[in-house]
């Protein structure tokens, strides 16, 4: 997967993660007591602060939730997923993010009943797929919201919401469609009716930046070795309600062993991600493209 580089996706991250950074922050030079007199001064190259184990803990799909009462939007939804790979606006909107392209501002109209709107359930912690600009979104996810609303010829309304509030917000009629970087499961299709895939993904290690456990281990069977040797005094930070979370604590529908050390469950990656800069957890467990893109921002790229 390529890196994410373009300056307005760092700044997303930056600004949604502001705290977080605030100990990583550089220091502004000093400057002389009269105009001109001031040396030029140059920070360091800032020191790599996280790495991303790039290997696949998981082969997994996402897809879009939606009401098991509502097949028609179902319906309507995979025609729309079939429509932008076959035309190539997903490849592009995907590009926004991932290659050279330019990432859209998504608003959301306030929801009116009156009115006829697709309510969207998303939780925007999630970068690249969905995250806050001010009072606007963007995301990949965002994009494909804007665009099936589009389709469909609806006002588009975001629900920003925990994210294992999602599914529950859905089934309970209060949202129209989850898009949130949704992974399609068994246990998830008890809650929703999946649409057909539209990204592949995939859980991946973040650890500090020197840190060496995984320097050896060229597949995902030898990582799980060295995970399965963790004990429970060491904690592993995910994205609550996550597929991470699932990986960690172990499930029998995802067909999940578990691992033996402590699950840690965080609101979303980047905090996850800071609290094992502070030594409070030993790895981070989270999907491949916010791991890349938090990645990069902790480590001033």
């Amino acid at each position: 997967m390529k890196k994410i580089v373009k300056a307005l996706a760092l700044v997303l991250c930056l600004t949604f993660v502001l705290s977080a950074f605030a100990a990583c922050s550089g220091t502004k030079p000093e400057q002389g007591d009269e105009p001109g007199t001031q040396e030029a001064t140059t920070e360091a190259p800032k020191a790599a602060a996280v790495k991303v184990i790039d290997v696949s803990l998981t082969d997994e799909e996402y897809g879009f939730g939606v009401s098991k009462t509502d097949a028609d939007l179902l319906a309507k939804a995979n025609e729309y997923i079939a429509k932008i790979k076959a035309d190539g606006t997903l490849d592009a909107i995907i590009n926004n993010y991932f290659g050279d392209g330019t990432p859209a501002v998504i608003t959301s109209a306030a929801e009116d009943a009156s009115k006829d709107q697709l309510v969207v359930a998303t939780n925007a912690a999630f970068p690249p797929f969905e995250s806050t600009e001010g009072e606007n979104y963007t995301g990949i996810d965002m994009e494909l919201a804007k665009g099936l609303a589009d389709y469909l010829g609806k006002e588009l309304v975001i629900k920003n919401i925990e994210f294992d509030t999602v599914l529950p917000t859905v089934d309970a009629g209060q949202a129209d469609i989850a898009i949130t970087g949704l992974t399609i499961n068994e246990t998830r299709k008890k809650t929703v009716n999946f649409t057909d895939s539209y990204y592949t993904a995939s859980q991946v290690l973040v650890v500090p930046a020197d840190d060496t456990t995984f320097d050896g281990a060229a597949d995902a069977d030898a990582i799980v070795e060295i995970l399965n040797g963790l004990t429970a005094s060491d904690k592993i930070g995910v994205q609550k309600g996550t597929t991470g979370q699932f990986y960690v604590e172990g499930d029998a529908d995802w067909e999940f062993d578990g691992l033996p050390a402590e699950c840690v469950p965080f609101s979303n990656g980047a905090l996850a991600v800071q609290d094992m800069i502070n030594g409070n957890v030993k790895f981070v467990i989270i999907d491949q493209a916010p791991a890349m893109f938090i990645a990069d921002s902790f480590n001033g790229k």
